[in-house]
């Protein structure tokens, strides 16, 4: 079994605005300061992404990986893990939730096992400095800031 983080943030922005940018997979280099690469291997009817490959800096070098993206459910964008070189599991979703104020709060959840034998505290760091950067540099995105 992975390691399992949740973080939430509050983006100033309405859901469809965030809901752009997520789905703007090949984008995501432009933003995700660790991803370097992002392909889309894969779409479904309504041109969203149904599978991707990323290659991401990990570790002190380069790791790839593939995701299969789950659309079924409104509100949320899931993925589960197919392939990857140095991980068993990657496997999560970002949760959507207008507030009705025209801002969006925003669930992102990841569960992640590495096939490296690390302790559990540096896996436990490693997993919340993602999800807590991935955050935040998709809060950036989303308000047009440069930076997080």
């Amino acid at each position: 079994m992975g390691d399992s983080v949740r973080e939430q943030m509050t983006i100033a922005a309405p859901v469809a605005d965030v809901v752009e940018v997520l789905l703007a997979i090949e984008r995501y280099p432009e933003w995700a300061r660790d991803l370097k690469a992002a392909t889309v291997l894969a779409r479904d009817d309504e041109g969203r992404a149904t599978e991707a490959r990323f290659r991401a800096a990990g570790f002190g070098y380069s790791t790839e990986y593939t995701l299969s993206y789950d659309h079924g459910t409104p509100g949320r964008l899931a993925w589960v893990l197919t392939e990857g070189d140095v991980t068993r599991k990657l496997d999560g979703h970002y949760d959507l939730t207008d507030r009705g104020d025209g801002t969006t709060d925003v669930v992102y959840e990841l569960e992640a096992e590495l096939v490296l034998p690390l302790p559990g505290f540096v896996k436990r760091r490693t997993a919340h400095k993602i999800t807590h950067t991935a955050l935040a540099e998709l809060k950036a995105r989303v308000e047009g800031d440069a930076a997080p």
